[in-house]
């Protein structure tokens, strides 16, 4: 039986940032723990959120450096996985995040979760979105003349 070769996303031609998540035990002190890693390291948090239970918690990051970040986390003996995400460079103005969610529900893109990230340099604020469509997302906000932003464009 032979079989087709794979499409693979290889060559998207929109930019991503990529996200690590690390899985905590939901006890005093945990996030401390992880954030004081980062002392030691030319490694930047440029975004967090934490998404809470009664066992754990989801504790996800955006870095100036991803692959220095996950073997740092990693040999402190922390879970951490890694994902890709958007990041969109918010308008000037108070209604940046409505602005961006209106633009997402014209394509018809659902929104996962999001949170704000400062990127450094000369850039303003930015928001990280998870979709269910990151190609068609990237798409949309391109077309509404929003900036999505890439890996390399992130630090200091």
């Amino acid at each position: 039986m032979a079989f087709e070769p794979l499409d693979t996303m290889e060559g998207q031609d929109y930019p991503l940032c990529r996200q690590l998540s690390v899985f905590l035990e939901n006890r005093l002190g945990q996030l401390l723990r992880l954030t004081r890693l980062f002392e030691r390291e030319a490694v930047h948090i440029l975004g967090v959120t934490v998404d809470n239970s009664v066992d754990c918690a989801i504790t996800r990051f955006i870095v100036d450096d991803p692959d220095a970040a996950s073997t740092m986390i990693r040999g402190a003996g922390f879970a951490c996985s890694e994902n890709e995400i958007l990041v969109v460079e918010l308008p000037a103005g108070k209604r940046g995040i409505m602005t961006v969610c209106i633009a997402l529900l014209t394509g018809e893109i659902n929104l996962n979760y999001t949170y704000p990230l400062l990127p450094g340099r000369d850039r303003g604020a930015c928001l990280a979105i998870s979709v269910d469509d990151m190609a068609g997302a990237a798409e949309v906000l391109n077309s509404k003349n929003f900036r999505v932003i890439d890996q390399s464009e992130l630090g200091f």
